[in-house]
């Protein structure tokens, strides 16, 4: 038998980007254990604040999620500690001994002093684009740095990601691995769903046909260029769609917010904040094209979730996102918001491209699954063994 411990620090309440992908990893390796030579544990290091009043509660999201153990340091104390944290689990601890496998999920993995030692890193966002503090990149960079000096293999989703940290790290091609990712929904996911119900709890009323974008408001995802593209929109076409944007406040959002209100067409902008799975499923299953114009991903879940529940795809043709999507997809140039505009029209008057977009993307997003990252995940573990 094969222990592995996966961490799931990155689950925090309102889950979104790792924390999603950490959650349905967790649940799909679980769900394989009967099948599989791998026993799957999981643990987690509690936040700063936790650590110091000693507070061990845990996401609901967690709830069904056993056995989980907590290490007894935070990562921000175990980074500062480097290998020298390893000293803090202890082996005579019947939870965390005799593992083959650790799993850091969230470019960090902690320093155990037994075991092979697996990252993921996401993607180099921080490093490529300058969306961040000096502050921010300093302390990402110097946490991978560190972290690769115990680490035995890399999980990635690209190709375009695993060239970046071939670049920016000098790590070997064979020491990185690259998995898929997979939506959180599945295309039947609204069938047994309250529909109406569901489209009473979010503040738009689904008179006007909607443009939509899901993800975190930041600058990486370039939803300034969106709202000026949707400007365009409104003044050249006339178009009597209203733009919906799902998602938390991320970094520096506050110039995109100021983007909106310097709109004339602020009134027809929509930011409805954090969703529940549900009502984000049912925006993407009626909305008249989903534009995602990120500059930079290290996959690009969001376009995936569109096709899956029946959106018609526009998205960037940058970094991992041609990769995902491939002929399932309108691409822009993401620094081009006339070209955004022009494309997005193109999609919404032509209701045989929509057509043609929305078969495209199921056909595409059926060849993605917790299942099979799951089973790619446990290929790759079995690479250190």
């Amino acid at each position: 038998m094969v222990k592995v411990l996966v961490d799931c620090s990155s689950i925090r309440d309102l889950p979104s980007g790792v924390a999603f992908y950490t959650y349905n990893l967790i649940k799909a390796l679980k769900a394989q254990e009967n099948n599989t030579s791998h026993s799957i544990g999981v643990y987690r290091q509690p936040s700063l604040k936790h650590w110091l009043t000693n507070n061990r509660t845990i996401p609901d999201i967690l709830t069904d999620i056993s056995p989980l153990e907590f290490l007894p340091l935070p990562v921000s104390v175990s980074n500062l500690l480097g290998k020298s944290a390893s000293f803090f689990v202890q082996k005579s601890d019947r939870y965390f001994s005799d593992v083959d496998i650790i799993h850091g999920t969230d470019h960090y993995v902690y320093p155990f002093p037994y075991g092979k030692k697996v990252m993921t890193i996401h993607d180099l966002t921080f490093l490529k684009f300058p969306f961040y503090s000096t502050k921010i990149v300093k302390n990402y960079t110097q946490r991978i740095k560190k972290c690769l000096q115990w680490t035995d293999l890399i999980i990635t989703f690209s190709e375009n990601t695993k060239l970046d940290i071939i670049d920016y790290f000098g790590i070997k091609n064979e020491k990185i691995a690259i998995s898929s990712e997979a939506s959180r929904y599945n295309i039947n996911y609204l069938k047994e769903k309250n529909i109406p119900e569901i489209k009473k709890k979010i503040n738009y009323d689904f008179q006007q046909p909607f443009i939509l974008f899901v993800s975190t408001i930041e600058p990486r995802k370039n939803i300034v260029n969106l709202v000026k593209a949707f400007n365009i929109l409104k003044e050249k076409y006339a178009v009597n769609h209203h733009l919906i944007l799902i998602g938390q406040k991320g970094w520096e959002y506050e110039k995109i917010f100021s983007q909106i209100d310097n709109s004339k067409f602020r009134n027809q902008i929509h930011h409805l904040g954090y969703l529940s799975d549900e009502a984000v499923a049912v925006c993407y299953s009626l909305a008249d094209v989903f534009v995602y114009p990120s500059i930079y991903e290290g996959f690009g879940l969001p376009i995936l979730e569109a096709m899956t529940l029946g959106a018609p795809v526009i998205t960037s043709n940058t970094s991992s996102l041609p990769e995902v999507a491939q002929e399932a997809a309108m691409y822009i140039n993401p620094h081009d918001y006339y070209s955004i505009a022009t494309t997005i029209y193109e999609v919404i008057s032509q209701p045989d491209l929509q057509k043609d977009l929305i078969a495209k993307g199921k056909n595409r997003a059926k060849l993605y699954s917790w299942e099979k990252v799951a089973e790619e995940t446990l290929q790759i573990y079995e690479l250190l063994l």
